[in-house]
């Protein structure tokens, strides 16, 4: 079969069969016609017809075979690009529908690390919340690494959180990046000082964050031995915060989270902007659910609404 450039074919869509699309894809996620045969439970020869098939309507060669599996040609890579896109669209069509002739009612659940500030996700809850009045909304907040646990035994099927690594068996959408500064109170000595090396704070008393704290500020932590003399020990964003507040020790918090304090005067950043860690805070979602409508129309109202922000 040629690979040249076929000829434009206006009555594709009503001659082609889709379920050939189906397959195709099998084939490319199975890593092979065999293996998509032994998974579909069919016999490799109807399998690798459906591919012949499916070229010919395209008029392109999409897969090399060999014995070790198959790889995309640039026409295979495309093809499987707008097969995924239509069976995402078939998938949501139950759901958009669903919302399109009636009111629709269910709950969704979502769990998220302490003390997230993120405009684009509130606006979310609120826009969701207008067009689907009859759906309740349950947030739990938990530790980061909860919040991955819960998603993957299929707990909840959002979530905002922190991830150190990528888990295939999630979707990972950047919400935005969060950054932490090292704080203490305006009872504290050093309250008004800026730090140029944090290894000089090694002996100051700290309050940690335990499982909750973030990996980017442990490294920073242990690369300058921050935090061996602890003060105090929070479960949460929050009540580090108020720790802190109160005079227990310094230690690090999300900068969007003490905004009020600082403006009053109440908390001060102790270190140079160097140094602040920085990381991804991601909206997140199981990669291959079996969703309830509504907790389906809510990640397509949060993905819309953070696919439109810019990206700096």
């Amino acid at each position: 079969m040629s690979d040249r450039t076929p000829p434009t074919d206006r009555k594709f869509a009503s001659r082609v069969d889709w379920n050939l699309m189906r397959t195709f894809v099998d084939i490319v996620r199975a890593g092979g016609i065999g293996a998509a045969a032994r998974q579909l439970n069919k016999q490799q020869p109807s399998i690798s017809a459906a591919l012949k098939r499916l070229e010919d309507h395209v008029g392109a060669t999409l897969l090399h075979r060999s014995a070790s599996g198959v790889e995309m040609t640039a026409a295979g890579k495309a093809m499987m690009a707008l097969c995924e896109d239509m069976l995402e669209s078939a998938r949501l069509m139950p759901h958009q529908v669903a919302q399109a002739i009636k009111r629709v009612e269910g709950l969704v659940r979502i769990q998220i690390v302490s003390a997230i500030v993120s405009p684009e996700f509130d606006e979310a809850i609120a826009s969701f919340h207008r067009r689907n009045p009859d759906i309740q909304i349950e947030i739990r907040v938990s530790a980061w690494r909860q919040v991955l646990e819960a998603l993957e035994a299929g707990e909840v099927e959002v979530g905002i959180g922190y991830d150190n690594s990528v888990r295939g068996s999630l979707v990972y959408e950047p919400l935005f990046v969060e950054r932490q500064q090292l704080y203490c109170a305006r009872s504290h000595p050093l309250f008004g000082y800026r730090i140029t090396q944090p290894k000089e704070l090694a002996d100051e008393p700290f309050v940690l964050m335990g499982d909750d704290e973030i990996e980017a500020v442990t490294q920073l932590r242990r690369r300058y031995r921050l935090g061996t003399r602890v003060a105090g020990l929070a479960g949460d964003m929050n009540e580090a915060r108020r720790l802190i507040l109160c005079g227990v020790g310094m230690g690090f918090l999300p900068t969007p989270v003490v905004s009020a304090e600082i403006e009053r005067g109440a908390l001060w950043p102790l270190l140079h902007t160097d140094f602040e860690p920085s990381y991804d805070i991601f909206l997140l979602a199981r990669a291959e659910p079996e969703r309830n409508t509504a907790t389906q129309l809510f990640i397509d109202e949060v993905f819309r609404r953070i696919r439109a922000q810019p990206r700096s």
